[in-house]
């Protein structure tokens, strides 16, 4: 009994290990600024500061698995296909480099770092939607407000923005969010710019 008992264990053992080892690695993804983004020609010649307020998702996409969307109402929420940073804390970062490409300044942060308050553009984002469709395209809606300094009137808009996915995997995916966000950054740049020129 003792016998049969122990070569049940050892099978059991080596089908644990084999399961470990065979199972399907992850792959992680993070989201990046617009290669294709250049300075506004006239962008404002004295720096600008500007912070990026904590950027606020859907609690679909809140979470560190990549979520597609499916025929009808159907999604699927990848195990092995995963944001390698939060995404509220990704897509606030992009946004705010984007926007510094836009109005020509280094000064673009996510941080309140304490800087003269009187003189800081205030940005906050509230992504309503960012869908995507594996092999097709993504779709991101976005509120945003613009604080200005020296209690000039508030600035706010919507961006809605469809980009397609140049590829069939999870790489084009995240590529076609990087040029959607892009979309939503120009429309927060021109905000600014326009105000800035009145």
């Amino acid at each position: 009994m003792r016998t049969i008992l122990a070569r049940v264990a050892a099978m059991m053992a080596v089908a644990t290990v084999t399961a470990c080892g065979s199972s399907k690695p992850s792959n992680f993804y993070t989201l990046s600024t617009d290669p294709g983004l250049t300075r506004t020609a006239d962008a404002a010649a004295t720096p600008m500061r500007v912070v990026v307020n904590p950027v606020t998702v859907p609690d679909l996409i809140d979470r560190p698995q990549i979520v597609t969307r499916r025929e009808g109402n159907e999604v699927k929420v990848d195990e092995f296909s995963r944001w390698a940073e939060p995404l509220k804390g990704d897509i606030a970062r992009v946004i705010a480099g984007d926007i510094g490409v836009l109005l020509g300044t280094e000064y673009v942060t996510v941080f309140d770092v304490g800087a003269d308050s009187s003189q800081l553009w205030r940005v906050r984002v509230d992504v309503m939607r960012f869908d995507a469709t594996l092999g097709d395209s993504v779709e991101i809606e976005a509120l945003w407000t613009v604080w200005p300094p020296e209690k000039r009137p508030i600035l706010e808009g919507r961006s809605l923005v469809h980009e397609a996915a140049k590829g069939a995997g999870y790489d084009a995916i995240v590529a076609a969010h990087n040029r959607a966000l892009a979309s939503v950054s120009r429309d927060i740049a021109s905000a600014i710019h326009n105000n800035l020129a009145k």
